[in-house]
């Protein structure tokens, strides 16, 4: 599902403002944007992310207003080795020429790393306008979650209507079948002089009739129905389960398509996988 949270805490003489988007997704896809600053820091948000949320993409950019963040502090001892090392090397190849205090500014450990109570309270921050973002975000989305639970709900009843019409007009359909074959059957034979074993005749109309029957495929319809209505009434995340229960049922609507020999039978089963089909797409957005 869709939404945006925003979620802020401060630190230091500034603060953390942690934006969180969510788009639809199959999956759980986290992407998180950081300033330089806390480049390092990226796993963390995203493990963070991850622990909260379940199905979805979620693009997490975080950004620092005013001085939240200490200023860096140059290691002496580390500037001081690098102009000895670099004196050393001038007095070996230019003897006599100038060595700037400059030719030491770009060299990337020259600043201390952070102290391990700043880095614990950069997370701990972190950590607290992340989850300020996604109770917001989370407010957002159960908003839409109720408006597609409606929806799922309604195409449900639309879906378990047309089984209904399918089962009342398939009632004869195995009777009907076994009459049209042995009519065929008994019209074929009267045109040769050929006797049938009636057993053996019987048999095979069975056969045949039986692969007609769907009454097992609207029981498993009707059960499936049942546990989708359950699922959209439990409190979890439920978006891959409703996902693979409709595969169930899209199966079986097929199955029963197979098996139709009537023509408006036929055009009931369209209409069923079609409201199927829509629940499906509606279903990628579920958490």
């Amino acid at each position: 599902m869709t939404g945006f949270g925003i979620g802020e805490a401060t630190l230091g003489h500034g603060r953390l403002v942690v934006e969180l988007r969510s788009l639809n997704h199959r999956f759980l896809d986290v992407r998180v944007r950081l300033p330089p600053e806390l480049a390092e820091h990226a796993f963390f948000v995203e493990h963070a992310v991850r622990g909260c949320l379940s199905r979805g993409r979620f693009e997490v950019n975080v950004r620092i207003e005013g001085a939240a963040l200490p200023i860096p502090r140059l290691s002496l001892e580390r500037a001081r080795a690098h102009y000895q090392a670099l004196a050393s090397l001038r007095d070996e190849l230019a003897p006599g020429t100038e060595l700037p205090i400059s030719a030491i500014l770009s060299v990337p450990t020259l600043l201390a790393l952070p102290e391990p109570a700043e880095t614990n309270a950069l997370r701990a921050t972190l950590d607290k306008a992340l989850r300020f973002a996604v109770e917001r975000l989370e407010a957002m989305r159960e908003c839409e979650g109720e408006a597609l639970r409606k929806e799922l709900s309604e195409r449900l009843e639309n879906a378990r209507s047309l089984r209904g019409r399918v089962a009342r007009q398939s009632a004869g359909m195995v009777a009907c079948v076994r009459a049209r074959m042995r009519e065929r059957l008994q019209h074929l034979l009267d045109d040769v002089n050929v006797q049938v074993d009636a057993g053996r005749l019987e048999l095979e109309l069975a056969l045949l009739a039986e692969r007609t029957d769907i009454s097992e495929e609207l029981t498993r319809l009707a059960s499936h129905f049942d546990q989708f209505d359950a699922l959209l009434a439990a409190g979890d995340a439920v978006g891959r389960r409703l996902d693979f229960l409709l595969q169930e049922v899209g199966r079986e609507a097929n199955t029963i398509g197979a098996k139709c020999q009537d023509a408006a039978l036929s055009h009931l089963v369209v209409e069923l996988k079609s409201e199927i089909e829509r629940m499906r797409e509606q279903v990628q957005n579920v958490e």
